[in-house]
């Protein structure tokens, strides 16, 4: 993935903006929060696959423990952020981090029985926002297809595992594990590739 030069994408005209800037702009921002949630992304997965005989209550846990660490980055980032979409976008994605941190302290039982629907949603939401974003960015950096089919893999995965009537305890664990996998990635290489020079 790399940025397009401007004799590329031809010339600006004054008081506009080119398409995928602001969403550039505000990535750039937030790039050590990218590294941030991609590091608590990838120390989630890998706790899925090394914890010893990890049943749904224990990966219930675990989400929780995750959401608390991405709410907290994502509300600490939203103060700070500009007005504008990615501060709300922010401030919604940390508030359903604390959210699903809370219920796994006080309705763990709650938690473990709507998991399913809770990872899905997690997904769906996830490739919603990434092929939004790939779509924006689509003249502003090459390689965006990269984050399209991302999002379209989180997407599928979000909604298989909707419609998926009862997934072993086993398969659950692992597929969500290798979704964090792929997620956290994502997001390291974003943020290590905004800190390139341009």
């Amino acid at each position: 993935m790399t940025r397009k030069g401007i004799q590329q994408r031809g010339p600006v005209r004054d008081g506009e903006t080119e398409t995928g800037e602001p969403v550039l702009a505000a990535a750039a921002d937030h790039r050590s929060l990218l590294l941030l949630r991609g590091a608590a992304t990838l120390l989630f997965a890998f706790l899925v696959f090394f914890w010893p005989k990890l049943t749904v209550t224990g990966l219930a846990v675990l989400w929780g423990g995750y959401s608390l660490a991405d709410g907290t980055l994502a509300l600490t980032a939203a103060s700070f952020a500009r007005r504008g979409a990615p501060r709300i976008w922010l401030g919604v994605i940390g508030l359903a981090g604390l959210a699903c941190a809370a219920s796994a302290l006080f309705a763990l039982d709650l938690l473990v029985g709507h998991l399913v629907g809770i990872i899905s949603i997690w997904a769906i939401s996830t490739g919603m926002m990434q092929l939004w974003a790939a779509l924006e960015l689509r003249k502003t950096v090459d390689g965006d297809w990269v984050l399209a089919v991302d999002g379209l893999g989180a997407l599928l995965f979000g909604l298989a595992l909707a419609l998926w009537p009862g997934p072993e305890e086993q398969v659950l664990v692992w597929v969500t594990g290798w979704f964090a996998l792929a997620l956290g990635s994502l997001f390291t290489s974003i943020g290590v590739w905004l800190g390139r020079p341009t």
